[in-house]
């Protein structure tokens, strides 16, 4: 148990690598003063065009997907059993996201950890966990152009998606659990675009003109 710890520290902070900012920065722009403010993916796709989009996003995914993956190999080094390691990567996960949502070199307003929970979700859960995030994600998105609606689709997949695989036998009360937080983490973190979407001011999403890819 004593491993959890450094484990928690060395994911908050890989979690909290701010990756918009820093593409943005590279390209001559600081993404909290642009767009909507937020230094994620979808404010980067907007203001940046495609690859800088895509770049944020694989980025914030890599960091989630490599926390869970270092918190796993910490513990087998140190001899843990599988569940202490499990839990391992479920405590690397949740410090992932919040590093990302509170990030210290930010002061801590960072973006809203979907692409980084994305990343967690292909290290910690069976792939039918991810498979049915990225289907509710894209159905909702392209159903409805609305960036905000599909990630709270996908947020709310993946503790249901999870609790499905309990009852089946194929996944853990500890991983779903876990998978319940994150979503609620998420649902907090879009507080304002749920204010938006119901006030009917929340905007569809289109690319803006800066085009440096």
């Amino acid at each position: 148990m004593f491993w959890l710890l450094p484990v928690a520290l060395i994911a908050y902070l890989l979690g909290s690598i701010p990756s918009g900012y820093l593409i943005g920065r590279s390209h001559g722009v600081d993404l909290r003063k642009e767009g909507s403010g937020n230094i994620g993916a979808t404010n980067a796709f907007r203001v940046l065009g495609k690859k800088a989009g895509y770049t944020v996003f694989a980025a914030d995914a890599f960091k989630g997907w490599l926390a869970v993956m270092a918190g796993f190999l910490i513990v087998k080094a140190s001899g843990g059993a599988e569940m202490l390691v499990i839990s391992a990567g479920v405590v690397a996960g949740f410090a992932a996201v919040v590093g990302h949502s509170f990030p210290v070199w930010l002061n801590f307003q960072g973006g809203k950890g979907i692409a980084t929970s994305a990343g967690i979700m292909l290290a910690l859960f069976p792939p039918a966990v991810f498979i049915a995030g990225l289907i509710v994600w894209t159905v909702l998105f392209f159903g409805t152009r609305y960036v905000s609606i599909a990630s709270l689709g996908a947020a709310v997949t993946l503790p249901t998606a999870a609790f499905v695989l309990v009852y089946l036998g194929q996944c853990d009360l500890l991983r779903a659990s876990i998978a319940l937080l994150m979503c609620g983490l998420a649902i907090w973190r879009h507080k304002p675009n749920i204010e938006r979407l119901l006030a009917g001011t929340e905007k569809r999403f289109e690319r803006r003109a800066r085009e440096s890819n």
